[in-house]
């Protein structure tokens, strides 16, 4: 199952080219990852009860069309796979239905007393287990 976020760029985040940075793509993606987790039980409340937490290990992203001012950003959202340690997540910024981007998220699970990647607990794993789709044609490319 797929989740869906809306994003409004804002102005500040409009390079010297007139177009959204390139960092500003990784935040909007970052919010939408903080949704999955909060969809999968890794909210602010299990995070503050359970000192552990999800950690970005790897990311890659591909800007694929410029974005300009007042865009509105519609980020679709993907968990991919969800086992032991490891969760991968996949999202795609469309602007007015165009892909503009894609990321690719590999997120460990940590326990942040010990400061190690530590099992998903069986809620996360299960509740994630439940959105898994097939992986997008564009996943596990690398840079080329």
């Amino acid at each position: 199952m797929s989740l869906h976020s809306q994003y409004r760029v804002r102005p500040e985040w409009i390079d010297y080219n007139g177009h959204l940075s390139e960092g500003y793509y990784v935040l909007v993606f970052g919010f939408a990852t903080d949704a999955v987790l909060d969809e999968i039980g890794v909210d602010a409340r299990y995070r503050s009860t359970t000192g552990c937490s999800v950690y970005t290990v790897e990311a890659h992203v591909r800007y694929l069309h410029e974005v300009g001012p007042d865009g509105e950003l519609e980020v679709t959202s993907r968990v991919v796979a969800a086992a032991g340690k490891k969760l991968r997540i996949c999202h795609e910024m469309s602007v007015d239905g165009r892909l503009v981007a894609t990321e690719e998220v590999l997120a460990v699970h940590v326990d942040g007393a010990s400061g190690r990647a530590t099992q998903l607990p069986e809620h996360v794993a299960r509740r994630a287990a439940e959105l898994v789709e097939p992986l997008p044609e564009y996943a596990g490319r690398s840079v080329g």
